[in-house]
Formats: C-alpha cells, sequence, structure tokens
C-alpha cells in the first residue's frame, strides 16, 4: 500500500470546482491630492468609514474620467470630495495596490499631486465622505489611515519647505 501524499502538504487533487473560482483582473487609474491652505498651514482631508464603521481619515482621490490629465482629475476630486478648489504646484507620487471586490481582483494606481487652495469652503457634500477636516501639516502625518500615503506627506512637507 502507497503511502504517498502527492503534493507538499499532503492535499489530494483539486478544490471542487465550485470552490475554486477565478477572478477578474482588472486596472483602475485614479489622481488625488493634498491640498494644502498655505497660510494657514493647514491641509484638507477626507474621512470614510470602513467596513467596520470606523472613520479612516485619507488623501481625496477618485478615477480619472475619459480625456481627463491625471492633474485635472486631482483637482477635480479635491473639489468634489472636499469643496475645496485647488492647483496643482507638483507631483507627490504615485501609489499602486491590489485588493478584492465584486469577484475581481483590482489592481489600483493612484497619481497624487500637491495643490494649493485657492477658494471654496470645506464641505462634506460627496456621498462617498463621511466627513472632511483643515488639519494642521504638522498632525497630517499622524491622522493619515494609510502608510503609503503618510510617505507622500513627507514629500510635500519637503516641497512646500522649499516653496515657501
Amino acid at each position: 500500500m502507497s503511502t504517498s501524499r502527492g503534493r507538499a502538504g499532503g492535499r489530494r487533487g483539486k478544490r471542487p470546482a465550485e470552490r475554486r473560482r477565478r477572478l477578474r483582473t482588472v486596472d483602475e487609474t485614479s489622481a488625488g491630492g493634498l491640498v494644502v491652505d498655505h497660510d494657514a498651514g493647514t491641509a484638507a482631508v477626507i474621512g470614510r468609514l470602513d467596513r467596520r464603521g470606523r472613520l479612516l481619515w485619507s488623501l481625496p482621490k477618485g478615477h480619472i474620467e475619459a480625456g481627463e490629465t491625471a492633474e485635472e482629475a486631482a483637482v477635480r476630486e479635491v473639489e468634489e470630495e472636499t469643496g475645496i478648489i485647488g492647483r496643482v504646484v507638483a507631483p507627490l507620487g504615485t501609489i499602486d495596490f491590489w485588493f478584492v471586490a465584486e469577484d475581481r481582483r483590482v489592481h489600483k494606481t493612484v497619481h497624487h499631486f500637491l495643490l494649493r487652495a485657492l477658494g471654496g469652503e470645506l464641505s462634506d457634500t460627496d456621498v462617498e465622505v463621511s466627513e472632511v477636516a483643515w488639519v494642521p501639516l504638522d498632525e497630517l502625518e499622524s491622522r493619515l489611515a494609510y502608510a503609503d500615503e503618510r510617505r507622500l506627506i513627507r514629500r510635500a512637507t519637503e516641497l512646500l519647505e522649499e516653496t515657501a
């Protein structure tokens, strides 16, 4: 009698077809950024509720529309999600990550820019946003939920010091 188990780990055969499913992979590209009120020394951030109901602070961002540049999308998304009108000052960097949603594996690339606030009024009227806030620049890194965005804040701080 053979005691061979075949594959490493002792698993036999393949999983049943109903348990094995191929997720379709899609690429998504977004843009957004950090909009700064230089005179006040603050930046506008958005809060969204996660699946557990926790409020997570992040930079505003969203999909790039057809015919739109990443810079144009960043300005539009910042205004839609915060109410603040901004002008792109410099690129901050790109973040890319993977997640699964609605039976799809999504590879998302987000282009971030540093924007200077020109006007508008802080507003959380966007349905995707739970809260918006002006946060002092020196508190921003500790407020943001995502490590990749915190790294971008360090780059923004350098750029702001150069342009001051």
